[in-house]
């Protein structure tokens, strides 16, 4: 609360350039929104109880909107129907994110251990 009331103060200062302090935390955050803006990559900034469609979720999970309903269908992300429409909280494409990462992580992990085991790794 009071990194945003000290940077809503700093942006209302005339001026090309804005000075203000914020906690570690609030500079992390900006810092990696900065960088992805940086990289080109999109920033979505939503809370994490709203809904979005399935070709809104597969925008967020950088996939088709027919691989959506696949991990749907098979319980893999969670959604609702309102009337006939699907909707999937942002928390459920969080939290299939998350699930993916750990277990791309894993099958990582498998696989530089068969690569050591069949002496593959220089």
């Amino acid at each position: 609360m009071r990194d945003a009331a000290a940077l809503h103060r700093a942006l209302a200062e005339p001026g090309g350039e804005v000075n203000v302090a914020l906690s570690r935390e609030t500079a992390e955050l900006v810092s990696r929104l900065v960088d992805a803006r940086a990289r080109g990559e999109e920033i979505v900034v939503s809370p994490a109880n709203a809904d979005v469609s399935p070709t809104e979720a597969a925008v967020l999970l950088a996939m088709s909107r027919p691989q959506v309903r696949k991990l749907m269908d098979r319980g893999l992300l969670e959604f609702r129907k309102v009337g006939t429409h699907h909707r999937i909280r942002v928390s459920s494409v969080r939290a299939f994110l998350e699930a993916e990462r750990e277990r791309r992580r894993e099958a990582m992990a498998e696989l530089a251990a068969v690569q050591n085991e069949l002496g593959l790794t220089e």
